[in-house]
């Protein structure tokens, strides 16, 4: 297990209550009274974002939850570092800035097996994930970056349309447009109260008909998303995993249960939405532990929710196995090379994935289990 540091946020925000809807609405799964929130320590705001409704919101909102705000006199976010790879990683997770995106986050680039192309609104996460895919792959200190030029993201969208290669080649999936994926570097989720930037990307989407937004989250809070004019152009997911894996290796997440009641408000709100399966392991009593999940979700969800289902199992690569060992000293997360087998990608990286047997049982099952207890989910793909 983890050594006794404890990462875990507040649970609840005192300025955030519930809405009259909520109080009046008929019975369905719901998430718990109190949902995760992440109240960070700093809020730094750079000059070049020092104007932006983002800022603005952040300011507002990290003041009410108790964080500095620590305007910036240039773009420069310093301070993080401190005496130990522990000290620096609880610094960045506990801070959050506010900055423009740069020239290379305006040029999207392709994501399979996912979406057609990348739209980052942050990066960086709050949640602390003992398998964090970030790790090795974001430099510096774990801090997130949110956005603040979303109108200039969002005004490259046009010229990507019909150039993927995921959905806008794809016949069964044409409906959906170009994709395009905002969560391949954060949860933006986990940031919304502070940014507000799902928000804008969302009634944006539901203009454009010939483009579709999707993001994953292990958050819960979506009240403020509800009621959004989304036309069904932003699909929903919500990684999930089994509940002992949950608990064990998720920290700073929205419980389980609160996941899947909020996917099944999602649906009735008319959304699209997803069960993002991930990272897959085959611990003691694998089928018993994903079997219940796959139950659990089936029954959160309305008869007609558009749902589709990705698979993805755990692997790790050695950069990112030995950052998260400096992050997460006393884990007992298997990353064992040992045990598993190395891939090779084009440009020489490694990675190590389950043996070629462990997927190929665990490819039949799920698949088989889907078809059972999810038979109107569309399996994506498995990897």
């Amino acid at each position: 297990m983890t050594d006794a540091l404890d990462f875990s946020a507040p649970t609840a925000a005192p300025h955030i209550a519930p809405t009259h809807a909520e109080e009046t609405a008929p019975p369905e799964p719901r998430p718990s009274a109190h949902l995760k929130l992440w109240w960070p320590r700093r809020v730094f705001i750079a000059k070049s974002a020092r104007d932006s409704a983002v800022a603005d919101r952040a300011r507002h909102v990290g003041a009410e939850l108790g964080a500095e705000i620590v305007e910036l006199s240039d773009n420069a976010v310093r301070g993080l570092k401190g005496e130990s790879e522990r000290e620096t990683y609880r610094n960045g997770k506990s801070s959050i800035a506010i900055v423009n995106a740069p020239p290379s986050a305006l040029k999207f680039q392709p994501i399979p097996p996912s979406a057609d192309f990348r739209l980052d609104l942050a990066r960086g996460c709050p949640a602390h994930c003992q398998y964090c895919y970030l790790a090795g792959s974001l430099s510096g200190p774990p801090i997130t970056r949110a956005y603040a030029n979303l109108d200039e993201i969002f005004a490259q969208v046009p010229s990507f349309i019909g150039k993927g290669k995921i959905t806008s080649k794809s016949q069964a999936r044409a409906h959906e447009g170009t994709t395009f994926e905002a969560s391949c570097y954060t949860d933006p989720l986990g940031i919304e109260h502070l940014t507000g930037g799902l928000e804008r990307a969302i009634a944006y989407f539901g203009r454009q008909f010939e483009a579709g937004l999707r993001f994953t989250t292990k958050y819960a809070r979506v009240d403020d998303l509800l009621d959004l004019p989304h036309n069904g152009r932003t699909r929903v997911r919500f990684s999930v995993n089994a509940e002992d894996i949950t608990r064990r290796f998720e920290g700073g997440t929205a419980k389980l249960a609160d996941r899947l009641a909020a996917m099944g408000r999602m649906a009735r709100a008319g959304y699209p939405v997803g069960l993002t399966i991930a990272p897959i392991m085959p611990l003691d009593g694998w089928q018993d532990s994903y079997g219940a999940l796959i139950r659990e979700a089936g029954a959160a969800l309305p008869g007609d929710a558009d749902l589709t289902v990705e698979l993805i199992t755990h692997r790790f690569t050695p950069g990112s196995r030995e950052v998260l060992l400096s992050w997460y000293p006393g884990t007992d997360l298997e990353m064992d090379p040992a045990v598993r087998s190395e891939k090779r990608n084009k440009f020489g990286g490694r990675k190590f994935v389950y043996t070629k047997e462990v997927m190929r049982e665990m490819k039949a099952w799920f698949e088989g289990r889907i078809a059972r207890d999810l038979p109107d989910g569309a399996i994506l793909y498995w990897t």
